[in-house]
């Protein structure tokens, strides 16, 4: 049974960017302060619930991973990004969200990019969506064909692709960094006339949107180049913004806003390549980290005249917590045959509850326990503050309280 009272089962619109630390958007303290004003999102913010303590796991792979699963990514196999070429994905047994919602009578599709598999079997369209366009992996393989000495006998040369549901998936054009710059508002178009055609069949829909900002090569759509006169970091930033109030607009001009519930989140801590180095705000480290800077990220939700607008809440979600949440939203039920770490937030997100149903988790990189957080505490059996500067496994584990002592875990660098 679904948790409304309206026998009518509410839409899902999950919008995940790529890479967008917790300090750059204008809800989040950054906004013009990074040379781009995010005013759709941040209206967006002001419509529902925002969270401070949104957390994730370490890179695009394992958060992908968790948000599909509602399993911690030792479990799943999808443990960090790897190269194009090489083994990846998340099991075949995992039973994913799209597939739940999917055995609720929904209509699915993800437009974006998927890096949970990248063969026949284990594409989005073969995981409980409908349909699905995008990449099967990063963006950076945008870079490839450009980059010195590439061979495309040695690496595959990278596509944007699509597929429906019980066919094959099917390359439809290379991704290059001129494609790179135009993918996002090509799953934005797609992504409205996935809601409209529902809309017409008057049939509920699980629409997932994974964009490819702020990802690098962080460089915009040609429309928005110069755009705000801070470089293409800031441009790109404020497209994200452009094509996520796209997505809005489209909602409101079907008339279903209040039939459907909203999130927005990023799958992990900022960028650290430069020259398109994000921030976290005022926490230290990237991605690819244990540190707040990766665990954190901005994540909100609207539904409106369910969960109350303009609540900001500390309290600590975790990506896993998605699963199980959704599932009593639309009625199904979790499997029973393996551990779901995620738990129930539902009571919590509707205003009926003050406190999270989480008190903490545990933090892995790949098959290595790095963090523990519980209520306000942290624990760090690894220190390592940015990819490639060399974890140090500390032989007595440091312990911040992060709101007494926040100094201390955002600058003990």
């Amino acid at each position: 049974m679904t948790d409304s009272t309206d026998p009518r089962l509410p839409n899902i619109v999950l919008i995940l960017a790529d890479n967008l630390g917790w300090g750059e958007l204008g809800c989040y303290g950054g906004g013009a302060l990074r040379g781009a004003p995010t005013p759709r999102i941040d209206r967006l913010a002001s419509e529902g619930l925002r969270f401070l303590n949104f957390n994730v796991e370490s890179d695009c792979v394992p958060t992908r991973s968790a948000l599909m699963t509602g399993r911690h990514p030792i479990r799943t196999g999808g443990l960090q990004s790897v190269p194009a070429g090489l083994p990846q994905g998340i099991h075949p047994w995992e039973i994913t969200l799209a597939q739940l919602i999917s055995g609720r009578g929904y209509a699915t599709a993800m437009f974006g990019k998927w890096h949970l598999g990248d063969r026949e079997g284990r594409y989005p369209k073969d995981r409980g969506f409908d349909q699905w366009y995008g990449i099967p992996r990063t963006t950076n393989e945008s870079m490839f064909t450009s980059s010195p000495g590439f061979d495309p006998s040695v690496v595959e040369i990278p596509h944007v692709m699509e597929g429906c549901s019980g066919e094959p998936a099917r390359n439809v054009e290379v991704y290059d960094l001129e494609m790179r710059r135009r993918i996002d508002a090509e799953l934005v178009a797609r992504s409205n006339d996935f809601m409209r055609r529902q809309s017409k069949r008057k049939k509920p829909f699980f629409l997932y949107v994974p964009l490819t900002q702020l990802h690098y090569p962080t460089i915009p759509h040609r429309d928005f180049i110069g755009k705000t006169g801070w470089g293409e970091f800031a441009d790109s930033m404020a497209e994200m913004d452009h094509r996520v109030g796209q997505i809005l607009d489209e909602i409101d001009a079907l008339q279903l806003r209040e039939d459907t519930v909203v999130f927005f989140g990023s799958d992990n801590g900022p960028e650290f390549r430069r020259p398109w180095r994000g921030t976290a705000g005022p926490w230290v480290g990237t991605y690819h980290t244990a540190m707040e800077g990766s665990l954190r990220v901005p994540f909100m939700l609207r539904w409106p005249g369910r969960v109350p607008a303009g609540v900001v809440t500390d309290e600590i979600v975790h990506v896993t917590d998605l699963y199980p949440t959704l599932a009593r939203v639309v009625g199904a039920r979790a499997p029973t045959d393996r551990p779901i770490d995620g738990v129930d937030q539902l009571d919590f997100f509707l205003g009926r509850q003050s406190k999270s149903n989480r008190e903490g988790f545990v933090y892995y990189i790949k098959n290595e326990m790095r963090a523990v957080k519980w209520r306000q505490w942290k624990m760090h059996l690894v220190w390592e503050t940015e990819p490639n500067v060399g974890p140090i496994r500390l032989e007595t584990p440091w312990i911040f309280n992060l709101i007494q002592d926040g100094c201390a875990a955002r600058c003990f660098v």
